[in-house]
């Protein structure tokens, strides 16, 4: 008799968590300090360069290149980093150390959802220490 109402259970949540999700929903990946991460919807029109209604003008750039120096400092959830107010995502996690004097290099990313509750996100994309 408990196969059967381990098998409702199951189903019973399987159905909850799946309802969770819309149609056209991608499920969140696990980020690089270990919360979720999704992403924004992009709000700009995607066209094809075949598209003859494709916005003419120059291609929208991406943020460039940040330094920041200074020391690391923990933040309030497990396993998220702070450097002068900002949110340190990805990096070398032997050089990203609370305490650790740095210099990292990255970009700033606002519309990045994490699960660290404070700083604005900034994705490392190299660390070393100072």
């Amino acid at each position: 008799m408990k196969t059967p109402r381990t098998a409702f259970v199951a189903l019973l949540a399987w159905a909850a968590l799946s309802a969770c999700a819309g149609p056209g929903t991608e499920p969140a990946s696990s980020g690089p300090t270990g919360g979720p991460v999704t992403s924004a919807p992009s709000s700009e029109p995607s066209a094809t360069p075949s598209d003859p209604t494709a916005p003419t003008g120059p291609a929208p750039t991406s943020p460039g290149v940040t330094t920041l120096s200074g020391t690391v400092q923990a933040g309030v959830e497990p396993n998220c980093l702070l450097l002068d107010g900002n949110l340190l995502v990805g990096g070398p996690r032997d050089v990203l150390k609370a305490g650790a004097r740095v210099t990292v290099t990255g970009h700033p990313q606002p519309d990045l959802m994490t699960t660290c509750q404070q700083g604005i996100p900034f994705v490392v994309e190299s660390a070393k220490t100072a």
